[in-house]
């Protein structure tokens, strides 16, 4: 099966539907928005941990439907903190309106901040939220609690500059955001997508012990350290293939694509162009490939 990258993996076959509320494990419950799409699998995983007094991860979209149903589902409880894994607008634009009614912080991500050299030249990321103001950006490390959760933030740059996963403890558990879900492999897309943080990440995720992790999208990913060793091997493969078309003497973005990804669906060549581009600055910051005029060939 093809994912939103146009890459070959197995997905996770955990049923999922949207606007549903389930009870995951003990101390999480799952709220799916209807934003189901190539890109967000089934929708975005919103999650409630805790009970009584509570975090909600990852509000979601600016939907009120789904706003609705997340406010209906904490009816009666308090909302300690509101937490964002990264400001792309499928996970925090509904953060202002759950805060608007529970007077809760917003807390996790920092805003999203392009680099002066993006601005100069006009590289925006569009799939940011530009309206995200958190109260208290974390840093790597810092931990956030109520009475019934305890939630660490785990800086993993990479799919966004801004993301972070987040540790509970009490389930050895791991909130992945869009760094590791197993649905999907996840899209690295310049500028604010940078392919060394996101390997750099992943290899700091291995380390950890944590014994599942809870995606913004699709099931949960069983046996990670295992799991993430198959997304990295994976990426090395496609950087191998890359390399390969630059010795055959493909030197434009266009080209590389049309033969790594052959016969992929046409609605997901946008992806894959922009996560091959992530490879190539990769290679270029390397100094195995060197760039000029929009064209690439080896170093």
């Amino acid at each position: 099966m093809t994912d939103a990258s146009g890459d070959d993996l197995a997905f996770d076959s955990t049923p999922a539907v949207a606007g549903e509320l389930r009870r995951v494990t003990t101390g999480i419950r799952r709220l799916i928005a209807p934003n189901a799409s190539p890109f967000t699998f089934t929708g975005t995983c919103s999650y409630i941990v805790g009970e009584g007094d509570v975090a909600i991860i990852d509000p979601g979209p600016a939907d009120d439907n789904h706003i609705s149903a997340l406010l209906d589902a904490v009816r009666g409880e308090r909302v300690g903190h509101i937490v964002v894994t990264h400001t792309h607008r499928d996970h925090s634009p509904a953060a202002a309106a759950i805060k608007a009614a529970t007077g809760a912080p917003i807390v996790g991500a920092a805003a999203y901040a392009p680099t002066r050299a993006d601005e100069a030249a006009g590289r925006l990321d569009a799939s940011h939220d530009r309206d995200y103001a958190p109260d208290h950006a974390l840093a790597d490390g810092e931990t956030i609690s109520g009475p019934g959760y305890a939630l660490t933030a785990v800086a993993t740059p990479g799919h966004a500059a801004n993301h972070l996963c987040f540790a509970f403890a009490r389930e050895n558990a791991l909130f992945s955001g869009d760094h590791v879900m197993a649905w999907s492999t996840t899209i690295v897309a310049p500028p604010d997508g940078e392919m060394g943080a996101y390997m750099a990440s992943l290899e700091k995720l291995r380390e950890r012990d944590e014994a599942i992790f809870w995606p913004g999208h699709g099931g949960p990913v069983h046996d990670p350290r295992r799991y993430m060793r198959g997304l990295v091997h994976h990426r090395r493969q496609r950087e191998a293939a890359i390399l390969a078309r630059l010795d055959a003497g493909d030197e434009t973005l266009s080209a590389i694509v049309a033969r790594v990804y052959a016969a992929l669906n046409p609605r997901l060549v946008g992806a894959a162009s922009l996560s091959t581009l992530a490879h190539l600055e990769d290679l270029v910051r390397r100094g195995l490939v060197a760039r000029e005029d929009g064209r690439f060939r080896r170093a």
